[in-house]
């Protein structure tokens, strides 16, 4: 086996820590996999609020207290907890940051009691981004490679080759910053980068400065060894097309060579119909009629009829037009009248909240909704399900479209990012699913009655069950593809 790496990774939410999405599933799942290959992948993230120490295990280090850090030219005290991430056979050093000045208050990047941005998340993740190069020396082991996520860690990068470019502890540790989601950005007013301490180079177009702000993101793209992001075919469209680009295409497609599309992974030990403790009935590709008993009992638990020949269409998501839900507003009443069920769980924004209440009383008996979010009828949804709805607008790379292939339920996904790098057209020998192209309500329509129609005949629907549950994408595969990279940018 090759040489392992020491590497730092750095992001704003862990599970069972804390989380908003998809980063946190990925902050657990990939150390762990990573580290099951030879590495010594460590995770630092702020600890926010007060979280349950006892249930969660976190402990003190006692040369990890009281620390002292100056931002914005007043010092802050904070200390580095311990705890560990544990999986079925692999585990993760999880370092958990304590500040009561930055992350003393419930919710992450909003308040939980207001529901607004807090008014300081500028300085929250300076200080954050910070401290993390501050601490390595402390902590008595040097990674090769820090491997930053998102914007709230972007600063890291440009840390390192300018207030501490002298510094021969940091200096020639290098960076890798990966891109979940390139919509979010951490855009500030100008006003922020006096904050930072660095040098005015780094306020300019070639560094930080993105139409007339301060923008973390931007300054993490400029200045990062490698750059890579969460599927192929999302590298490729955020840096040839303004519609996903997000006004930053050119910084991108001016670090082209340095930029690599890396699926997420799945986590088939949580994920995975037939050890899931969350599901009534459990079952492998040989026992689809227990999947139907799943069904049943969803179906029931919403007064809804059970009828085998009837399909049952899932949805899990975020409610917010980025995940199709102006096409779903548009083809529902239209897709009510046809032979299906539906069930909807999700949370977003509040026309959405609205606008699915009041259809799940005019379609009563066909349609459930569930406003909110509910780890265990997520799974529930997914092995009773059908067939998976995700029109997505726009999708880095999706989750839930693997999570449905696995549990033998045949997505309907719009040929974008992740989702077409893993669904292949149910025409193909190897296919798994349905694909629409064009963001249009009744192009998902068509493609939605496609499936309706392919689910009468049970021989065909049935061996695309069986293909979509044989594929494997654990987080194996792409363990080996960021070792690669790391290899790549620690030899820089």
């Amino acid at each position: 086996m090759a040489k392992g790496f020491n590497v730092l990774f750095v992001t704003s939410e862990v599970f069972p820590y804390s989380k908003t999405g998809g980063l946190a599933d990925v902050s657990n799942s990939l150390p762990q996999a990573l580290n099951s290959l030879g590495n010594d992948v460590r995770i630092i993230s702020p600890k926010y609020g007060q979280l349950d120490e006892r249930r969660l295990q976190i402990h003190e280090i006692k040369r990890l207290k009281e620390l002292k850090i100056e931002v914005n030219s007043k010092e802050t005290r904070f200390s580095i907890k311990s705890s560990f991430i544990h999986g079925r056979n692999t585990k993760a050093q999880m370092y958990l940051m304590e500040s009561n000045d930055y992350f003393k208050n419930k919710g992450i990047y909003q308040n939980s009691k207001t529901k607004k941005d807090f008014p300081n998340n500028d300085e929250r993740y300076l200080f954050f981004c910070k401290a993390v190069i501050e601490i390595l020396e402390i902590l008595q082991w040097k990674p090769d490679v820090i491997h930053c996520n998102d914007w709230q860690t972007g600063l890291i990068p440009a840390f390192i080759k300018t207030i501490y470019k002298n510094n021969p502890y940091i200096c020639d540790i290098k960076t890798l910053f990966t891109i979940h989601n390139l919509a979010y950005q951490g855009n500030f007013p100008k006003s922020t980068f006096a904050k930072t301490g660095m040098p005015e180079s780094v306020l300019t177009e070639k560094g930080g400065l993105h139409y007339g702000q301060f923008s973390y993101l931007k300054t993490g793209l400029n200045y990062a060894d490698k750059i890579s992001t969460v599927s192929r075919k999302y590298a490729e469209e955020i840096r040839t097309n303004k519609e996903f680009g997000c006004g930053l295409e050119d910084v991108l497609n001016a670090r082209k060579k340095d930029m690599h599309g890396i699926l997420n992974g799945i986590d088939y030990s949580i994920w995975n119909p037939t050890v899931d403790k969350l599901i009534p009935y459990r079952y492998t590709y040989q026992e689809i009629p227990l999947k139907y008993e799943n069904k049943r009992e969803l179906l029931e638990k919403y007064h809804i009829e059970f009828d085998e020949d009837i399909p049952l269409i899932g949805v899990i998501s975020r409610l917010v037009d980025q995940k199709g839900f102006d096409l779903i507003e548009k083809i529902l009443p239209k897709l009510m009248k046809e032979k299906v069920y539906m069930i909807i769980l999700g949370t977003g924004e509040e026309k959405y909240h609205k606008f699915l209440k009041n259809a799940e009383k005019k379609y009563k008996g066909k349609l459930a909704v569930h406003i909110g979010f509910d780890e265990a009828l997520a799974h529930h949804i997914e092995a009773a399900s059908d067939i998976y709805l995700m029109p997505s607008k726009y999708e880095p790379c999706g989750l839930n479209q693997m999570y449905s292939l696995r549990y033998g339920t045949v997505p309907i996904v719009r040929n974008t990012g992740g989702l077409a790098d893993t669904i292949v057209d149910y025409r193909k020998p190897n296919g798994n699913g349905f694909l629409f192209e064009k963001y249009d309500s009744n192009e998902l329509f068509n493609t939605v009655k496609k499936a309706l129609n392919l689910f009468n005949d049970r021989n065909k629907w049935n061996k695309l069950v069986r293909q979509g549950m044989s594929l494997d994408f654990s987080w194996k595969v792409s363990a080996q593809q960021y070792m690669k990279l790391y290899k790549e940018v620690s030899h820089k």
